[in-house]
């Protein structure tokens, strides 16, 4: 149902309302917006006529939000981000055909980016736009048309297709491998083992795996997987780090396998996307490409 027209303030209003309540200033909203005070002070006023509510508290030379100017501010700041954002994309692919897809850093920048100009060279009318989200986020609120997600089935309000399941391998580098000698899993507890925030557990399921003693397991933290790996080259320590991920490093010797002993993660990488985008052309498109791509590895 289309919402009566004195619910539906124009831009000019709400941008100046939502200028002023987030600098707390008339004259940094003006600055802002390339307006004078008066234009600003009178465009509020006409909000707070339309909407018949009072949006900020005036005391001598500064304002204060009131509670229902708080509560307004934050649901209409979402909408012209949305809104800006659209803007945005149009502006870069004005015959549509705009992808906006959250990615993990690591994957986006190691398995994703190079293998996108495949993806484009087959589908030229597609602009394709990367964000870095490190976890799952609301698609409510977050204009994204898809989200590549780390670890189990289950974002809410998200379809899913598995793209990819996960070995990961206790690695270091040759310098700390041949320094310690290593020939069996509870030798590793020798040297510094190195730590994901995302996955603190990790170790201890890797020793317990493979009958060595897990308890007391501490170490250097890290919050991404392409800084433990760069930490694990440098010597710093051993990483359990995704085998897929540090193809790289291991080709060229910067990395190599502490022990052959390798460990699914149990984790599994996932293509997300709002079901109500299921069947928007670009996202289609993507979806089937990626799902070839990475079909031998589920």
């Amino acid at each position: 149902m289309q919402s009566p027209r004195r619910f539906l303030p124009s831009l000019s209003l709400l941008s100046a309302f939502e200028a002023a309540a987030r600098t707390g200033s008339i004259t940094a909203a003006a600055k802002e917006l390339s307006l004078t005070q008066g234009a600003v002070s009178r465009q509020i006023k006409a909000l707070e006529e339309q909407l018949e509510v009072a949006l900020f508290h005036r005391e001598k030379q500064s304002i204060r939000l009131t509670a229902g100017g708080d509560y307004y501010v934050r649901e209409i700041r979402d909408a012209l981000r949305k809104i800006g954002s659209a803007s945005l994309n149009l502006r870069a692919n004005p015959f549509g055909g705009t992808l906006t897809i959250a990615v993990l850093p690591t994957f986006g920048a190691r398995w994703l980016a190079p293998r996108l100009p495949g993806f484009l060279r087959d589908n030229p009318g597609i602009t394709v736009n990367l964000m870095t989200r490190p976890s799952a986020f609301d698609f409510r609120l977050d204009p994204m048309d898809a989200a590549i997600h780390c670890g189990r089935p289950d974002w809410p309000g998200a379809e899913l297709a598995l793209l990819r399941r996960e070995t990961v391998v206790p690695a270091c580098s040759p310098d700390l491998r041949d320094r310690h000698g290593f020939r069996q899993a509870a030798d590793l507890r020798r040297a510094p083992l190195l730590h994901l925030t995302s996955r603190p557990d990790a170790w201890e399921r890797w020793l317990a795996l493979h009958d060595a003693p897990a308890d007391a397991v501490h170490g250097m933290l890290f919050d991404q997987f392409a800084t433990a790996a760069q930490a694990a080259a440098a010597g710093l320590g051993l990483a359990l780090l995704p085998l897929f991920l540090i193809e790289e490093e291991l080709r060229d010797g910067r990395l190599v396998p502490a022990l052959d002993l390798p460990m699914a993660s149990g984790n599994a990488y996932y293509l997300a996307w709002p079901a109500e985008r299921a069947g928007y052309p670009p996202l289609a498109a993507f979806r089937d490409w990626i799902l070839a791509e990475t079909r031998e590895c589920r």
